[in-house]
């Protein structure tokens, strides 16, 4: 009798964030994932991994392109470094900041990703609002996250980038409602997406994981994934938090989502190299699994 053939996973491909490799090099980071066989790459923007302020930032960016094509890793951009704009306050300053300047500094940081992105083929450059501002009224904090992601769609309109707005707990757009009415307020620009990031649903939103993935499939633009507990903000490794994986991923390949699937482990360097082989295990045996799951979650 002729044995069963392995049952196969669906055609998820998946990444790990640098931001989970702070004790590496950026080379010696893509070269683990490579050897671990990872798809891809979620690359943010730092002091470490690609200064997009350094000198000499254009000789980088080719060479970094040539790794990656080398190396077959696809690569979404991120902008969430801590204290890449102010070695002293965290992810400051923002596009919500009440400081001319600080905005502007912000929007210089996230056109430049925009150009580093177009500039290494990446899939997505994925940011964020910021948390808003005591000194800064709502309705104003609104209008200024308008006006300047307003600018930054242009941008990557001209680059032919798209851009992926993360809706983030504790920051002025923290859910996907959030998420819909800038979204709205901005016209639906096809350039602006969404990322995604499931451990925040699980955290965050009213409804199940699976149907904040189907909500908004179409918009979706990147994926960060990890575990988490509800209601709290604690990125964990896969198994230590609340999360049912397979129909999660059943839900991404339903809604059609065909990028990355990123890892975000941003505290766990200390250990990179032995979590991303965790990781990557776990996410193909939860996919192998999500098959049952497809076509039966509408």
């Amino acid at each position: 009798m002729t044995p069963a053939p392995p049952r196969q996973g669906l055609p998820l491909r998946f990444g790990y964030g640098t931001n989970g490799f702070s004790n590496h090099s950026l080379d010696d980071t893509l070269t683990v994932l490579t050897d671990l066989g990872y798809d891809g790459v979620a690359l943010t923007l730092d002091h470490a991994h690609l200064n997009p302020f350094d000198a000499g930032l254009a000789r980088r960016v080719s060479a970094l392109r040539a790794h990656l094509d080398e190396a077959g890793l696809a690569v979404v951009v991120e902008t969430g470094a801590r204290y890449l704009l102010d070695p002293w306050h965290k992810h400051e300053p923002t596009l919500l900041t009440g400081d001319d300047d600080g905005r502007k500094r912000r929007l210089d940081f996230l056109e430049r990703a925009a150009t580093v992105a177009a500039d290494l083929g990446a899939e997505a450059v994925s940011l964020w609002s910021g948390i808003l501002p005591d000194d800064v009224p709502e309705d104003h904090g609104w209008r200024l996250l308008a006006d300047g992601c307003a600018r930054l769609v242009d941008t990557a309109e001209r680059l032919g980038v798209q851009l992926g707005f993360e809706p983030e707990p504790g920051m002025l757009v923290g859910t996907l409602n959030d998420f819909e009415r800038l979204h709205a307020t901005l016209g639906r620009p096809r350039a602006l997406g969404l990322t995604l990031d499931i451990g925040h649903c699980q955290c965050l939103e009213p409804d199940p994981v699976v149907e904040c993935v189907l909500r908004d499939g179409p918009l979706l633009a990147n994926v960060q994934i990890e575990d988490m507990r509800r209601g709290v903000h604690e990125h964990l490794m896969f198994g230590e938090g609340e999360i049912d994986f397979p129909p999660v991923l059943a839900a991404l390949t339903e809604c059609g989502y065909s990028g990355l699937v990123s890892v975000e482990l941003p505290r766990s360097g200390h250990a990179a190299p032995q979590l991303a082989r965790q990781s990557l295990a776990f996410l193909r045996e939860a996919s192998t699994l999500a098959t049952d799951y497809v076509g039966r979650l509408r």
